[in-house]
């Protein structure tokens, strides 16, 4: 099965020089990237839902064979908390259909005051439509529960697994895809430092594991600082196709 290893986001100031060529206007570098990679993450979705218009745009300018991720906006995940989603999902529908066969997976972030809470979270999943695939992340620690796996599993959603400061690394794969978010591999700080060829070795060889037992995975860095995302994106598809 395939492995998909992207970053969280591409348009970043301080990858000049680093993906980017030095005075590259803003709105090339989604060019360059896809140049580079074969997946990404939006995660400017999370602040501000774009248009449908976007999403049909994205779709003409990705190249065939790219998957865009996208990040759930706040309104639904923090605001509402999940409540009442009908609004919203139909708004993430009419979107995600404009990317056809360039979507790939739906990120829904909890937010770490929402405790686990499974009646909401099911009715949620059983009226996202089946054909968005959905990966949840959860950051209160009550919902790393077997229940809670069991819920996922029947309505074939990912848990997201995380690599980050704080948050719990739990390997578990609930879906036929796996979604990993590597926040960096700071012990204090999200979003810092640059994993070493060790840690990124060790990861390697879980995501040959799923891919052994044929399943679908992805992997994005969010460790955009310094260019740390690029460089460790890099070396861990370098290590994974070795």
């Amino acid at each position: 099965m395939s492995v998909q290893i992207g970053t969280s986001g591409w348009s970043y100031d301080h990858w000049e020089n680093v993906l980017y060529p030095s005075a590259l206007p803003p709105r090339d570098r989604l060019r360059y990237y896809v140049g580079s990679f074969g997946t990404v993450e939006l995660n400017a979705s999370f602040y501000r839902w774009p248009r449908a218009v976007s999403f049909a745009s994205w779709r003409r300018r990705l190249p065939e064979g790219f998957l865009l991720s996208v990040k759930a906006p706040r309104g639904l995940t923090h605001g509402k908390r999940l409540y009442s989603p009908e609004v919203w999902i139909d708004r993430i529908a009419s979107c995600w259909h404009e990317l056809r066969d360039r979507r790939a997976v739906l990120l829904v972030q909890l937010p770490p005051s929402m405790e686990r809470d499974d009646a909401r979270l099911g009715y949620f999943l059983d009226r996202l439509p089946e054909w968005i695939r959905v990966a949840v992340e959860f950051r209160h620690d009550s919902w790393h529960t077997e229940e809670v796996f069991a819920l996922l599993e029947r309505h074939g959603a990912a848990y997201c697994i995380t690599s980050g400061a704080r948050l719990p690394c739990i390997l578990r794969a609930t879906a036929p895809f796996v979604y990993i978010r590597m926040h960096g591999p700071d012990h204090d700080y999200l979003y810092g430092g640059s994993y070493s060829d060790a840690e990124l070795g060790w990861w390697a060889g879980r995501i040959r594991e799923w891919q052994d037992a044929g399943t679908e995975v992805f992997v994005y860095f969010n460790n955009d600082g310094d260019g740390n995302a690029v460089r460790n994106a890099f070396t861990l598809r370098g290590m994974v196709d070795g």
